[in-house]
């Protein structure tokens, strides 16, 4: 099984490696709903990821999302939405172009 090192900034952002955890494919674009979900849990958004999984956000979904859409979209209240939107799904959002150039 593959591992994932995460280690909390003082940002309240996550510096997660390129390995995976709990069996999370390493391309976000290939992850299942579970697998956001399970990926906003463990960098301690515990209720936030409820909304990824009642509003079906995939790992390509997420790709896809705007900071509009985390801010209004996922009915999360402003502070979270930001932190999950700058300092992780943005960061996912680069990664992931930056692995599809290679």
């Amino acid at each position: 099984m593959l591992t994932v090192d995460m280690e909390n900034k003082e940002n309240g952002s996550l510096d997660v490696k390129n390995s995976v955890e709990n069996g999370r494919p390493p391309d976000p674009a290939d992850w299942a709903v579970i697998d956001v979900v399970n990926y906003f849990r463990t960098a301690g958004f515990e209720e936030q990821a409820n909304a990824f999984q009642e509003q079906e956000i995939d790992g390509k979904s997420l790709l896809l999302m705007t900071r509009n859409d985390v801010l209004t979209g996922l009915s999360l209240k402003l502070g979270p939405a930001l932190k999950i939107y700058e300092y992780h799904v943005k960061p996912l959002q680069t990664q992931h172009l930056k692995n599809s150039s290679l």
